[in-house]
C-alpha cells in the first residue's frame, strides 16, 4: 500500500529492515552480545553522568564536555539498538515510514554532535596544556554551553535537509532495507528518482562536518605535542600525554569504524555484505560502549568515584 502526497510523490506506509542478511540462522544469538554491549553503553554513560552531576569538583570544561558526550552516546545507541534487538529476537522487521526518517535524523544529527564534542574536547586539552593559567577564564561554563549549543545546532541544520529531500521524493515498490536500521544512504537507494543532489549533499555534509572537526583536532594535538615536547621534565611530559590519552582513544574509536562504514557504503562494492552490515551494526554501538570505559580507566577522578561507589555498596 502506498500513500500519495500533494506534490505527486509517494512513499510506502513502512519499510522492511532485514537485520543481518546472510546470517539469518544466527541472528537470534548475535543479538545477545549486541544487547550486552548496549547495556554496558547505557549503564556506563548514565554512571558517568551521575558522577559528574553529583560531584561539584568535576564541573570543569573537560567533564562538562564528557557529560555532553555521554548524553550523545545514550541518544545515538538508543536510536538504533532497541529496534535492532526487536528485529533479531522477535522478527519485528517493519518500521513505519516516518519512524524510519526520524531514525535517519537522530543517527546523523547525533553522529555530527559526537564529532563536534570531540573537537571541543580537543580544544579544551589544547587550552589546558598550552595556556594552563588562563584555562578557567577562556573556557568558562558559558563558553562550554555555547560550544555545545553550536555543535547541536550545526548537526540539526546540516542533517535536516536529508529528511526533507527524501520525504519529497517518490519511492520504488521495493521497500526492503538490507540492514538493521534506517541510514541515509540505505533509504536513498529505495528512491525512484535522480538522487545525485542528495548524494552530493551527503558527501558535502560528511566532509564539511568530519573534515572540519578532524582538522581542528589535528591542529590542536599538533600544538599540544609541540608544547609537551618543550617541557623540561620527563614526568611532566608523561603527565601531559596521560591527560590526552583517553581522548585520543575515544577519537579513534569513533572515526575508524565511521570512516570504514562511510567508505564501504559508497565505494566498497567488493566488501562482502555481511561484513559491511555487521560493521554498520556495531559502529553506532562500540563508541558509546567504549567511551565511559575508557574515561573510567584513564581519568583518575572518575575512576576513584566508581571505585568508591563499588566499595561502598560492598561494605
Amino acid at each position: 500500500m502506498m500513500l500519495t502526497t500533494e506534490n505527486n510523490s509517494s512513499h510506502p506506509v513502512s519499510f522492511i529492515l532485514l537485520g543481518i542478511p546472510g546470517l539469518e540462522k544466527f541472528q537470534f544469538w548475535i543479538a545477545f552480545p549486541l544487547c550486552a554491549m548496549y547495556a554496558v553503553a547505557v549503564i556506563g554513560n548514565i554512571t558517568v553522568l551521575h558522577i559528574i552531576r553529583t560531584d561539584h569538583t568535576l564541573h570543569e570544561p573537560m567533564y562538562l564536555f564528557l557529560a555532553m558526550l555521554a548524553i550523545t552516546d545514550l541518544v545515538l545507541s538508543t536510536s538504533t539498538q532497541p529496534k535492532m534487538l526487536a528485529i533479531l529476537w522477535f522478527h519485528a522487521h517493519d518500521i513505519e515510514y516516518h519512524a524510519c526518517l526520524i531514525q535517519v535524523f537522530f543517527i546523523h544529527v547525533f553522529s555530527s554532535v559526537e564529532s563536534g564534542v570531540l573537537m571541543a574536547m580537543a580544544l579544551d586539552r589544547y587550552v589546558a596544556i598550552c595556556f594552563p593559567l588562563r584555562h578557567s577564564t577562556i573556557l568558562t561554563p558559558s563558553v562550554v554551553a555555547k560550544l555545545g549549543a553550536i555543535v547541536m545546532i550545526r548537526g540539526v541544520l546540516w542533517v535536516s535537509p536529508f529528511c526533507i529531500m527524501i520525504s519529497r521524493m517518490p519511492f520504488c515498490p521495493n521497500k526492503v532495507i538490507p540492514q538493521s536500521y534506517c541510514e541515509h544512504m540505505a533509504v536513498l537507494k529505495l528512491v525512484c528518482a535522480d538522487t545525485r543532489v542528495n548524494r552530493a549533499y551527503g558527501l558535502f555534509v560528511a566532509f564539511s562536518v568530519v573534515g572540519f572537526d578532524v582538522i581542528v583536532i589535528g591542529i590542536s594535538y599538533a600544538m599540544i605535542l609541540r608544547a609537551v615536547l618543550r617541557l623540561p621534565s620527563g614526568e611532566a611530559r608523561l603527565k601531559a600525554f596521560g591527560t590526552c590519552a583517553s581522548h585520543l582513544c575515544v577519537i579513534l574509536a569513533l572515526y575508524i569504524p565511521a570512516l570504514f562504514t562511510f567508505l564501504t557504503h559508497r565505494f566498497g562494492h567488493q566488501v562482502p555484505r555481511v561484513v559491511h552490515i555487521m560493521f554498520a551494526n556495531v559502529y553506532l554501538l562500540v563508541p558509546p560502549m567504549l567511551n565511559p570505559i575508557i574515561y573510567a580507566v584513564r581519568t583518575k577522578q572518575i575512576r576513584d568515584r566508581v571505585t568508591q561507589g563499588c566499595c561502598g555498596k560492598a561494605a
